[in-house]
């Protein structure tokens, strides 16, 4: 199916943005050219393919109010089995990776707006479960860029401009949330995807894409689409790149390498004795040689020559958060009482 022209032109414009409409294949098929049917038909299979591993709202965990971390642990090779049950154990664990480092389990938590305990206690809690040596919380400081579309078509620039927009605020009032709780969720391949959504909240097509029109200006979401699964994509070179950078050039650096089409995601984070690394850049490409070459070029324009790659050598949990959800009370308060008060 990836070898299809037009399956791959359909992946390619379903990430970058889906449209919100009573009838969005319908759109979709009237920009590519091709019957409504046909198109869902394959959307359909590229589902059941697993090439597409959902399609929903890309919620602002920071905007919704919710507290968030890259961390990494050192775990002795025979308690990894143990650190991965008690870290995917947590409802705010949306990614955790092995990678090919001393600090070798990488993971990225969240706690909600209305934690009873600090992100910082959480980590501990998941430190001492995972037995691990020794850990790094490397919160964002500063983002340059967040933006995951795999160029399917093969044709996209390899430089891209980024721009910052200002953001609208908002109250989440009781509707929002409730509306929130739906976005999140995949949508069925289906001519009125967001049907469920309308009847279930009893509200009209209007209403509901006027209040996503709100959480897309006040920067709630980040936008409405598609997600690949990387690897079956074809994408089996994700890299993390992380950099060290002198603090007086770091926004500058992290600018520059955010322009790179195949960056999905750039930040700054803080450096510490035991991890000299502030700019963190992931790239995607579809063989190591390749993912090798780009962060070469990426270091060559840039003027950097303390860098490493970070290669996932498995992948333990790669999810969305479901955000206002029950299980992170739920998580805090078998855990609160024991070790969170201490």
């Amino acid at each position: 199916m990836l070898n299809d022209h037009l399956n791959n032109t359909i992946l390619y414009n379903m990430q970058t943005s889906f449209p919100l409409q009573e009838r969005p294949f319908l759109e979709l098929s009237q920009k590519l050219d091709i019957g409504e049917d046909s198109i869902i038909k394959r959307v359909k299979e590229l589902k059941d393919e697993k090439i597409i591993r959902q399609t929903s709202a890309i919620f602002d965990t920071k905007r919704l109010g919710y507290k968030s971390s890259l961390v990494a642990f050192r775990v002795k090779e025979e308690n990894i089995e143990q650190a991965v049950v008690a870290i995917n154990a947590h409802p705010g664990v949306s990614h955790n990776y092995l990678r090919e480092h001393d600090f070798n389990i990488w993971f990225t938590i969240a706690v909600a707006p209305d934690s009873k305990l600090t992100l910082e206690q959480s980590v501990d809690i998941l430190r001492e479960q995972s037995s691990a040596e020794d850990s790094i919380i490397l919160p964002t400081t500063k983002m340059f860029k967040i933006s995951v579309k795999m160029d399917t078509t093969g044709k996209a620039s390899t430089k891209e401009k980024v721009t910052k927009r200002a953001f609208k605020e908002i109250e989440l009032t009781s509707k929002y949330i409730d509306v929130i709780k739906e976005l999140q969720k995949d949508i069925e391949i289906t001519k009125e995807p967001f049907k469920k959504i309308i009847d279930k909240l009893n509200i009209s097509y209007e209403e509901l894409f006027s209040i996503a029109k709100i959480f897309k200006e006040s920067g709630v979401m980040r936008r409405y689409a598609t997600i690949l699964n990387h690897r079956i994509a074809g994408f089996n070179a994700n890299a993390m790149s992380v950099w060290e950078v002198p603090e007086d050039r770091a926004e500058e650096i992290g600018k520059q390498l955010a322009t790179f089409s195949a960056v999905s995601h750039c930040y700054l984070r803080p450096s510490y004795p035991n991890w000299k690394y502030n700019i963190f850049a992931m790239v995607h490409a579809k063989s190591e040689d390749e993912s090798n070459a780009l962060i070469e070029q990426m270091a060559k324009e840039c003027g950097l020559t303390n860098y490493t790659k970070l290669y996932s050598t498995k992948e333990f949990k790669k999810e969305r958060i479901i955000y206002f959800s029950d299980e992170f009370k739920k998580w805090e308060d078998i855990h609160y009482t024991s070790i969170g008060k201490k």
